[in-house]
């Protein structure tokens, strides 16, 4: 697996929109963490485009994503927010440029997209918050961007849950939003899980949607050669008029029980404030005890 160059002071970074629009305000307090970071921001040129619910048409929001992908100046592309659509531009970019310069893509949710695409290429990519989140995101959230980047290491620590399965694994970790993977399925971007480090996370599904999106996961083999098993914020979960009767967590870990790997639930990335960065590709330990969880990179 490729790692692309950590950053440096004075390094220049592109911000883009590969799926729902974004007004320049909504972003000006990540601008300003970004400049504390020494870094130089340069836009793209469609970035504030508006159409429907998209930053701009598909071929506006390719555009900007090939113009910074072939830019050998920039070191670091951070998509500005999630919602939908980068999935109706990926077959669009040609990636020639970048598999010989790799550089960091950094996002989550509907960058899902963009990263099991590129982890297929074996390059490493940011599975970390994005500038709409920036403003509600906590310290250790925005630090640990911040290590990922210009450390290129970062160790994350959190409490152990009740479902928790004890052990120790090593691996690349991989996956991203739930929903997103299970849309990826069969295509040139769905993700190879063998001998890996899973991790998911959703926000405001339906707990049958849930139910459904591992059973598809799980008959498509997609646990049966995991390493181990990180499942994220399972945020803002809706139910039924008839319960389903099981939460996310439970859910997840009925499919996953039988497994002989570590299991940790309720670890801080995904939709939350406390969203901590996971370096997707990179080989990782996570280790899962009666007193902790911890993911080190």
């Amino acid at each position: 697996m490729i790692i692309p160059p950590k950053l440096n002071r004075g390094d220049k970074v592109a911000l883009i929109a590969t799926a729902r629009h974004i007004s320049k305000n909504e972003l000006l307090p990540a601008i300003e963490v970004i400049h504390k970071w020494g870094l130089q921001i340069e836009y793209g040129e469609n970035l504030f485009k508006i159409h429907n619910q998209f930053a701009g048409s598909e071929k506006e929001r390719s555009n900007d994503l090939q113009k910074m992908l072939d830019n050998k100046s920039i070191k670091a592309v951070f998509c500005v927010r999630g919602g939908y659509g980068t999935v109706r531009i990926i077959d669009k970019i040609d990636f020639s440029f970048f598999l010989n310069n790799p550089k960091w893509i950094v996002g989550y949710s509907d960058i899902t997209v963009l990263h099991n695409h590129i982890n297929n290429f074996g390059i490493a990519s940011l599975h970390a918050s994005m500038p709409i989140n920036f403003k509600d995101n906590t310290a250790k959230s925005l630090n640990s961007i911040y290590n990922c980047l210009f450390e290129l290491q970062n160790n994350i620590a959190c409490n152990p849950f009740p479902l928790n399965k004890f052990g120790v694994a090593k691996g690349e970790v991989v996956g991203g939003n739930l929903s997103v993977i299970y849309s990826l399925l069969g295509s040139a971007s769905d993700i190879n899980t063998k001998d890996k480090i899973l991790f998911i996370e959703d926000l405001d599904e339906y707990l049958y949607h849930i139910d459904r999106m591992i059973f598809n996961l799980f008959r498509n083999k997609k646990f049966s050669s995991i390493k181990g098993l990180i499942v994220g914020g399972m945020t803002k979960m809706n139910d039924n008029k008839i319960p389903f009767g099981k939460n996310a967590n439970e859910i997840i870990f009925e499919k996953t029980r039988h497994l002989n790997i570590p299991i940790c639930f309720n670890f801080p990335s995904g939709h939350l404030d406390d969203n901590q960065s996971i370096v997707f590709g990179k080989e990782s330990s996570l280790m899962v005890s009666e007193e902790i969880v911890e993911l080190k990179q």
